[in-house]
Order: structure tokens, then C-alpha cells, then sequence
């Protein structure tokens, strides 16, 4: 199904199980993705492309597309939602591309990317992004 507006809904961070210790939460940020492991960061990155697959899976996205984000956050605490939205897209192109909802993701693909004004739910901290083509 190839479609011009897609509204996905991406978490702000996961969680990893393990085996012998308590499960660790990876936020999805800058921050936290130059400091981890290698190898941990890479199952953060995995986790993060399967919660998105099913909001993903049988879609074909037409390109060229912009791009916009909204960052959902948790608290009142200051935040540079550059920091959440830079790995955020980071992984979620790298989920699209990989299921094979375009080609690449590209700057022939993406032409504009937009950042929307940071809002405050406690409940349910996310990044919504918007993909429209133009």
C-alpha cells in the first residue's frame, strides 16, 4: 500500500532485558547513544526497530517526503530535544529503510526536516513523527 501520510508514534527509550541483573532502561537520546557499548547500543537499536515494526510492516511510502517531529516529555525538566530527536530519526530511518518502506533515507528521498515545540505528557513521553510526501 503505498501512502502520502504516515503518523508513527516512537518511544523514548527501551528497555533491555537481562539475564542475571534488573532489565536497563536506554533512553533514546544523544547523550546516552555516544556513551553506551557498542553491542548494547546496537540491541537498544534492534528493540527500537522491532516496537516499530508494526507500525511500519506493508507500508510503501512515496518520496520525496518531509519530515517532522514532536517531542512528548515526561516532565517539566529543561531538555535539548535535539538530543532525543537526533537518535530518534537516526533509527527510525534506518527502521524504514530496512523494512523497505522507500528506498533510502536519503536527501534525495528527504527534503525537509521540521521541529515542532516541545509538549509535557507525563503519562506517555514519545516522538511523534510525521512523514508527508511533497
Amino acid at each position: 500500500m503505498v501512502i502520502r501520510e504516515l503518523v508513527l508514534e516512537c518511544p523514548t527509550y527501551v528497555v533491555l532485558p537481562m539475564k542475571t541483573k534488573k532489565d536497563k532502561k536506554i533512553s533514546i537520546n544523544l547523550n546516552t547513544y555516544r556513551n553506551l557499548h557498542y553491542l548494547v547500543e546496537s540491541k537498544a537499536k534492534k528493540l527500537f526497530k522491532e516496537i516499530m515494526r508494526k507500525q511500519l510492516e506493508g507500508i510503501e511510502i512515496q518520496t520525496p517526503v518531509e519530515v517532522s517531529y514532536k517531542v512528548f516529555k515526561a516532565s517539566n525538566r529543561r531538555l535539548d530535544k535535539m538530543n532525543v530527536i537526533s537518535i530518534t530519526s537516526k533509527y527510525l530511518m534506518d527502521a524504514i529503510t530496512e523494512f523497505g518502506c522507500w528506498e533510502d533515507d536519503d536527501d534525495t528521498n528527504i527534503k525537509k526536516e521540521i521541529l515542532l515545540p516541545t509538549e509535557i505528557d507525563k503519562n506517555y513521553p514519545r516522538v511523534v513523527v510525521e512523514i508527508r510526501s511533497i
